[in-house]
């Protein structure tokens, strides 16, 4: 992926509403507020394209992006404490579940956990069931600066064993300095190719 030409497609809510599936489509998953449109501004060089919200629960739906006309990016609305209706938060889960379950075009889900935290639930139950499902994801430990290298090696060891997750197969971002944004680009192709 180039990156040369990135553009805001639609906002999905329901799955009538999906594109035709016509091209690869990589999903990026995360609890609220764990970095996740920051994580996909640094990944397509683009500071605002994703809205960037302190408000968890900003992303109410499945947001497409069309890169280069060859691959379609997709936001999906954060997991976990969200300042929405219970209601809404269901309806949420049930167009996720059903877009990851059946997008033919769906090659891989970025799997976004926040490094300064241990395992978490949501993530963990999230993770098993792309295993159970088949689905291929990439983990990603975002907020990498935040942490002095010690405490980085440590947090990212507490994560991977909680999720049993091996060191290589886990990449480790910051949207701040653009570490790990090369080595993550060179992954989402091969989950492309492949």
């Amino acid at each position: 992926m180039q990156f040369h030409d990135v553009k805001f497609l639609l906002s999905v809510h329901s799955l009538k509403q999906l594109p035709d599936e016509d091209l690869p489509e990589i999903a990026f998953a995360g609890r609220s507020n764990v970095g996740k449109s920051s994580l996909m501004n640094k990944l397509i060089g683009r500071k605002g394209m994703v809205k960037v919200s302190g408000r968890p629960g900003k992303t109410q739906g499945l947001n497409y992006f069309l890169v280069d006309d060859k691959v379609h990016l997709v936001d999906l609305p954060g997991y976990g404490f969200a300042k929405v209706s219970k209601g809404m938060q269901d309806s949420w889960q049930g167009l996720i579940t059903a877009y990851l379950e059946n997008r033919t075009t769906l090659k891989c889900v970025v799997v976004i956990l926040d490094i300064r935290h241990g395992p978490k639930n949501q993530d963990t139950q999230l993770l098993t069931w792309l295993r159970q499902q088949g689905i291929p994801y990439l983990p990603v430990y975002t907020k990498v600066d935040k942490l002095s290298g010690n405490e980085r090696a440590k947090n990212a060891r507490l994560l991977d064993a909680g999720h049993t997750i091996s060191k290589e197969q886990r990449i480790l971002f910051s949207a701040k300095s653009g570490l790990g944004r090369d080595e993550l680009v060179q992954a989402l192709d091969r989950f492309i190719e492949g």
